[in-house]
């Protein structure tokens, strides 16, 4: 089978024919979908996305296997674009193509129970088998550098199509655009790192370092992790604020729609329904284009270009400026004498109609925070809106909604003086301190890579302007508070962070951020190997030195986690004289054996 004109075929999704049909004739679509969708992406773009369905689909499959039934879909497809009343399987959907092919194939005995049933409970099956095997296959393992551009320099087409391949299996429920787009900059990376193999092997080797795929999968991850813990009331309501930061100047009724539109994209992508997430995908975006003179100003060079990198450009434009003459405050929504009254009659919507018309004036405030203002609003309402409430309820709206903006400007305002006061490295120190207190069970590699993200968020946020703070700082942390929920579900934490992570969306950052001491750990006991210091400790090099102090300091805090900042400044100056001394003998090592001896004995008493 030839793969060798994929790789450009990736560069792909052209789609220039690829607009989504109105939901109500998709029957229509469907009975020729097939034949249609190939002469709409031509058979290397058509082979590319088989290629990631079936691997998605089938992750324990060989390539040979996956590559073997792409092939065969995309030959039928070829066949009824030319002759579509040629063969019945013409006329069959897409999803029953599919699945008609993996229930063909033999030596795939782990799918026999669910092809014995009939549509749809055998597409229930199979989307059901397919959230049972995430993690069955082990994580990509990078080869070197050296190998990987020879490979690249001997295969290169089909090198593409095996990466494909290899993240399919591994991400069965990213989406095909986000993955068609990663062998892309893959493909690049591997241009740009390998088109000189003159530079030595280290330069090599930190050209490699970029991590394509990371970003989008977080992000994917997270949302369908708020849609799965928090449900669809809450992605809803938390689109609605994307949107309408990023449209300002589009109505309330495309606003809505697109809410709609997005939301059931989301549920269909986390399900793992591969073509209706593709689907939807489409739809929105033929939406956006096609009506992008009453949505945003800042789109039509995202619209004209082909379908992949036109979801990547809308998902990364800034903000349209908002109307003229919009004013920054919406006082109706509290001084109306009607109020109650379309409370009454339509909460969701009227809360609707708040959040958006409070997002569209404030591009400056984070989602979370318009979330929190949001739901201020909702419960004044439910307050002052019940018999026999006080006649001036409602004017504690405007002092509810100066204490969420206070809090989180100052939250952030502080972190980022920290920082810059600080550095990176004792910045993360700071946060590690307070992470390992609030979360202990979690493991030393955790809790550092947890607190370099939030690091990295200080030295990517804390340089912006304050119209620009407080979006970019609380909805990256938000990432990353996503990931410890996520971590959370999977191997709970403790009683603290289950109850941040599963009472509220939007006050999750807030709650987590009040976290103290965690009152149920038991501390580790002291033992003869809990500080062991070694020689090496003279010769690293400065990175691995700091790594090595971070990962005392969290042993230290996991022994002694109400240790005082005084106490901890004593034992840290006692490590710093004992390393200065030990490093200066002829042999380190028995320095340091005797000397940890003092310093361990020291600890308990210095940290009571």
């Amino acid at each position: 089978m030839d793969w060798r004109t994929l790789t450009h075929a990736v560069l792909l999704l052209s789609l220039t024919a690829a607009r989504a049909l109105p939901r109500a004739s998709q029957d229509a679509e469907e009975r020729n979908s097939i034949g249609q969708r190939f002469s709409q992406l031509q058979e290397n773009n058509f082979k590319a996305i088989a290629l990631v369905m079936f691997a998605q689909n089938v992750p324990g499959g060989t390539f040979g296997q996956v590559a073997e039934m792409a092939e065969g879909v995309t030959a039928l497809a070829k066949s009824c674009a030319a002759a579509p009343s040629h063969s019945p399987d013409c006329l069959k959907p897409l999803d029953r193509i599919f699945l008609d092919t993996i229930c063909q194939k033999e030596n795939l005995a782990s799918f026999v129970e669910c092809c014995t049933k009939k549509d749809p409970e055998r597409k229930d099956c199979f989307l059901s088998l397919k959230n049972s095997s995430q993690g069955f296959v082990s994580p990509l393992e990078r080869p070197s550098a050296e190998a990987a551009c020879r490979n690249h320099s001997q295969h290169q087409q089909p090198l593409t199509a095996h990466f494909i391949y290899e993240v399919s299996r591994r991400h069965p429920f990213l989406y095909v655009p986000t993955i068609l787009s990663v062998a892309l900059r893959y493909e690049e990376m591997m241009r740009n790192c390998c088109g000189s193999t003159e530079g030595p092997t280290e330069q090599l080797e930190e050209c490699f370092q970029r991590q394509p795929i990371r970003e989008d999968t977080l992000r994917q991850e997270h949302t369908c992790g708020i849609l799965k813990k928090f449900g669809e009331r809450t992605l809803k309501a938390l689109k609605l604020v994307q949107i309408s930061q990023r449209f300002p100047r589009a109505d309330f009724a495309s606003v809505h729609k697109l809410v709609l539109d997005v939301a059931a994209m989301h549920r269909e992508c986390c399900r793992g329904d591969t073509l209706g997430c593709t689907r939807g995908r489409e739809g929105i975006l033929h939406y956006v284009c096609t009506n992008q003179h009453s949505l945003s100003s800042r789109i039509q060079q995202c619209c004209e270009k082909p379908l992949l990198h036109r979801s990547e450009c809308l998902l990364t434009t800034e903000n349209d400026v908002k109307p003229a003459g919009l004013s920054p405050h919406i006082r109706e929504f509290i001084e109306d004498k009607g109020i109650c009254e379309r409370f009454a009659q339509e909460k969701d919507t009227h809360l609707a109609r708040f959040l958006y018309e409070y997002s569209r004036r404030h591009p400056e405030f984070s989602v979370q925070m318009l979330l929190r203002i949001g739901k201020g609003y909702e419960d004044l309402l439910q307050e002052c809106c019940r018999p026999g409430a006080p006649s001036g309820c409602h004017s504690r709206g405007e002092e509810e909604l100066k204490k969420h903006i206070y809090e989180t400007e100052s939250v952030m305002r502080t972190s980022c003086d920290i920082y810059k006061e600080k550095g990176d490295y004792y910045f993360q120190n700071e946060l590690l301190m307070s992470f390992t207190k609030k979360m202990p069970q979690l493991t030393s590699a955790e809790l550092i890579k947890f607190t370099k993200e939030m690091t990295t968020i200080g030295s990517k946020c804390c340089q912006l302007g304050q119209d620009k703070l407080l979006p970019c700082a609380e909805e990256s942390l938000d990432l990353v508070l996503g990931e410890i929920c996520r971590r959370h579900l999977a191997d709970p934490i403790n009683p603290g962070v289950c109850r941040c992570c599963s009472s509220s969306y939007a006050f999750r950052r807030p709650c987590i951020g009040k976290l103290e001491v965690d009152e149920s750990y038991i501390p580790l006991a002291l033992t003869p190997g809990l500080f062991s210091f070694h020689g090496d400790l003279c010769t690293m090099e400065e990175e691995k030195l700091q790594h090595r102090k971070q990962e005392m300091l969290i042993t230290l805090l996991k022994y002694k986690p109400q240790i005082s900042p005084e106490q901890l400044s004593s034992v840290t100056a006692a490590f710093a004289a004992m390393r200065e001394q030990c490093c200066r003998e002829a042999d380190p090592e028995a320095c340091f054996l005797t000397e940890v001896l003092l310093l361990s004995t020291q600890s308990p008493s210095a940290t009571g």
